[in-house]
């Protein structure tokens, strides 16, 4: 899978330190995934959830961050749409992020 964007992890990760090994945990294991469906992403993701319109919302660190991506399957790409603390979360619309 690409991911778009990286860096978007990686300054998130040196805001919130606590979430720098998750989200390069989860960077990993989603750039050598090959999903094409969300049965394929709970293979490596048991918590993720779909919210329609091509997001699927990641927890992150024991579901202390929430990870919002717009994936496209046919193309392997995965869009960062938002990485943020569970409250932040609750104040978006995630399936229009």
């Amino acid at each position: 899978m690409r991911i778009i964007a990286h860096r978007t992890i990686v300054e998130y990760g040196s805001l919130y330190a606590d979430a720098k090994t998750a989200l390069d945990n989860w960077y990993k294991i989603t750039k050598a995934a090959k999903w094409k469906n969300l049965q394929d992403i709970k293979q490596s993701f048991n918590s993720v959830d779909y919210v329609g319109n091509q997001r699927y919302i990641f927890n992150i660190k024991g579901n202390n961050y929430r990870l919002v991506g717009k994936i496209l399957f046919v193309h392997q790409i995965l869009y960062i749409r938002f990485i943020g603390t569970h409250e932040e979360y609750d104040k978006i619309d995630c399936s229009t992020i």
